[in-house]
């Protein structure tokens, strides 16, 4: 069979069946991500610690990569098998077996490239390269076997393999978004310590951003806050601006591709009622968060000042969305403190607030209780997102 022909069996075989995903996400934003995926259309979702599988066909796989805002990749999960010791086998025989049944021809072509990488965590098969040869490995012996040839070059487009093993159960996933998605495909430059996109938007959500909100970021730095507010706004996906590993798959037609891109445009609303207005000390910050902006497609709706936040007012109506700086990121944790005491005093008034810290003692140096906390993960670093309501939805 040609690989030609094979392509265009596996789009065939692929298509007409139902695709088991998984999605990676910060800790604390399943509950986002879950409503993400049943707006368009995903089934049998479960959400777990820092991450959401779901069901779908073929055109999901688009769909997910280009619509969500929180998710951090779109994993298509290959299967799930227990690698605990068996009497008879060597250590890593489940391990070998497990991917040997796994039909990978079914998504990788005979000169498609397969790296591996994965983790391990709690298991007897605690050696990370030891278990990313034996996947390779079990990997390479499976599509000999499928494309009847000794000979696997490697030279086409990238399936990336990824494996994790915890509490001797391995999950094998292939990663169909290649660069995170985080990287939405505007940012060509940062500052210093820039929020993460998709963090971003889930702190947008959980503020109730939406497209009439008068959105107000006083520590604007490079602009992911006002910029993702402004798109969750004006219902810009995401994914627009980039592409995709699986867009060269063989596997999954162009046309899902496209389907889902001219869905996404559809949906966009230019004309709502939504501004945002961002503030910084630094002048360099205040020339990034436009420039960010203006790459965005969104600069019509952002407008920014360099100030300090000293002088800064409540304008009756806003909603502030803010990452102020810290101790482990830009200043020293007196200094924080301090910043968290000015924010107390110079946050009054009828406006919502959403502050995320990792200061444990923030509410006692802002000077009053949340009306609501949640935890987040800000990387590593585990945080509190501070609420404070605007009086009349108390």
């Amino acid at each position: 069979m040609t690989h030609t022909k094979q392509t265009q069996q596996t789009e065939q075989t692929v298509s007409s069946e139902r695709i088991r995903y998984c999605c990676p996400c910060h800790f604390g934003l399943e509950s986002v991500l879950k409503f993400e995926l049943s707006r368009i259309g995903a089934t049998d979702i479960a959400a777990a610690n820092g991450k959401v599988s779901f069901s779908g066909d073929l055109a999901m796989l688009a769909k997910a990569n280009i619509h969500l805002t929180v998710a951090e990749r779109v994993l298509i999960e290959l299967a799930t098998f227990p690698v605990g010791a068996q009497r008879g086998k060597t250590a890593f025989d489940p391990l070998f077996d497990g991917v040997m049944q796994i039909p990978l021809e079914q998504f990788i072509g005979k000169d498609d490239a397969f790296p591996v990488k994965g983790s391990s965590l709690n298991s007897q098969l605690s050696s990370v390269p030891a278990c990313q040869s034996i996947v390779k490995k079990a990997a390479v012996k499976r599509l000999q076997r499928a494309y009847h040839t000794q000979t696997l070059p490697e030279t086409g487009a990238i399936h990336q393999l990824q494996f994790n093993i915890m509490h001797d159960v391995c999950t094998v996933y292939l990663d169909t978004s290649g660069f995170g998605l985080h990287k939405r495909g505007w940012r060509q430059k940062a500052n210093a310590a820039p929020i993460r996109e998709t963090l971003a938007a889930g702190i947008l959500d959980l503020s109730r951003v939406r497209f009439d909100t008068q959105l107000c970021d006083p520590f604007c730095g490079s602009g992911t806050i006002l910029i993702e507010g402004a798109c969750r706004a004006m219902r810009i996906a995401p994914g627009l601006r980039r592409r995709f590993a699986a867009e060269r798959w063989g596997s999954v037609p162009a046309k899902l591709w496209a389907e889902s891109r001219e869905e996404a445009r559809a949906l966009i609303q230019r004309d709502v009622p939504f501004t945002a207005v961002g503030y910084d000390n630094d002048p360099e910050a205040v020339s990034l968060t436009l420039e960010n902006a203006k790459k965005a497609g969104v600069a019509e709706k952002i407008t920014v000042k360099q100030a300090d936040i000293r002088d800064f007012q409540v304008v009756a109506g806003q909603t502030i969305v803010c990452n102020p700086p810290y101790g482990e990121r830009m200043l020293d944790v007196q200094q924080a403190q301090e910043l968290y005491r000015i924010m107390g005093k110079v946050f009054r008034g009828d406006c919502a607030c959403s502050i995320i810290s990792p200061d444990a003692e923030f509410e006692k140096h802002f000077g009053r209780k949340a009306d609501k906390r949640r935890k987040l993960y800000n990387g590593m670093l585990q945080c509190q997102l501070h609420q404070y309501f605007a009086p009349r939805i108390r």
